[in-house]
């Protein structure tokens, strides 16, 4: 009698235990071990072939994102959003040609959607050398850019989804161009990731050109009509910065990471890395001027935390609180307020640096 399907089923369970039984010598083997699980529970279940399709193109799409990227974990990385039908001779091209070289000229690399456009701008003004291209497979407009096709790090993604994951998931800062639905996509949903935590603290800047009116006339239409209507918080507009000013637009990143350095969660504690230590006269402004975000007890100094025994910034000074999760512009304003209460160091001249 052929083996039924539940046979080969129960086969593939008692393989991939067996598999599974090996993986605490692996650096990672308790996340492996959980994918692996849950690649086993769908296995059991109804799930049709355009699932496993889904799937299975998603973890290649992942697989080419992690192997591409992880050569250059430790290089703070700008996405640049905008249209891929801007023509060269356009003032946005010239603009985020001069935004992508200035920025890779402190230290940045920069990541794109390999298409034309803006996109193309991007790549140039950064050079292949310090460029990603993050590519779509459309039926149109989407065939790379000469200024990152055949590079090793150009990534060619299925799926939108996977590729948005990348673009946030590498990115240190988000610098958007005038663009159409797309930008306008990309835009709002980096906004919605920020005011939820669910991406960043990092700084998103909105450029138009010299005198341009794009992004001026979106953050009206945001002030007219969210903030006034009491959609969003009026700190919500500390989430971003509006500028047509290429010194402004660059600094707005720069500044960002002049003392703040990244953030986890610990716990219920939120545990901001910082490049200098705060005298306790700073942190007791801190506390006076956001003690509206604290839910319980102050804003802390701290070395690093037990949790965070192996942590690549071990050895960097630490500031905690329990944050409400809830008013995240004000938390980009205190972020801020450090960035101006820190010593200039060489450190914050550097602010790629991860």
């Amino acid at each position: 009698m052929a083996p039924s399907f539940s046979d080969d089923l129960n086969a593939l369970h008692e393989n991939i235990e067996t598999l599974k039984h090996r993986l605490p010598t692996l650096k990672h083997g308790k996340w492996v071990n959980r994918a692996l699980s849950t690649l086993i529970r769908i296995a059991f279940n109804d799930a049709d072939r355009l699932d496993w399709k889904i799937l299975a193109y998603a973890l290649q799409d992942m697989e080419q994102g992690f192997k591409t990227f992880y050569p250059y974990r430790h290089v703070r990385k700008i996405t640049i959003f905008g249209s891929a039908r801007t023509p060269p001779d356009r003032p946005e091209y010239e603009m985020a040609v001069r935004f992508a070289r200035r920025m890779t000229e402190y230290g940045f690399m920069v990541m794109t959607g390999a298409g034309g456009g803006i996109m193309a701008a991007g790549n140039e003004g950064a050079g292949a050398d310090r460029s990603f291209g993050l590519n779509i497979q459309l039926p149109f407009e989407q065939s790379s850019n000469p200024f990152i096709a055949n590079d090793p790090k150009l990534i060619n993604f299925k799926y939108f989804f996977t590729r948005k994951l990348f673009f946030l998931k590498e990115s240190d800062a988000i610098a958007l161009f005038p663009g159409g639905f797309g930008t306008q996509d990309e835009a709002f949903e980096s906004l919605t990731l920020i005011q939820t935590g669910k991406y960043g603290p990092a700084p998103l800047v909105l450029i138009d050109p010299p005198g341009g009116d794009y992004w001026q006339s979106w953050n009206r239409h945001i002030h007219d009509h969210l903030i006034a209507k009491g959609f969003i918080s009026p700190a919500d507009s500390s989430l971003y910065t509006v500028t047509d000013n290429l010194h402004v637009a660059c600094e707005a990143i720069r500044r960002f990471y002049r003392v703040y350095h990244s953030s986890r969660y610990v716990g219920e504690r939120l545990v901001l890395r910082l490049k200098q230590q705060l005298s306790n006269e700073q942190i007791e402004q801190l506390n006076v001027e956001f003690s509206q975000i604290v839910v319980q007890g102050k804003i802390e100094a701290t070395k690093a935390l037990p949790q965070e025994a192996g942590d690549e910034t071990w050895n960097l000074p630490r500031l905690v609180l329990h944050f409400n999760q809830r008013d995240l512009g004000r938390l980009y304003q205190l972020i801020a307020r450090i960035n101006q209460l820190g010593d200039f160091s060489p450190a914050s001249e550097h602010p790629e640096e991860k």
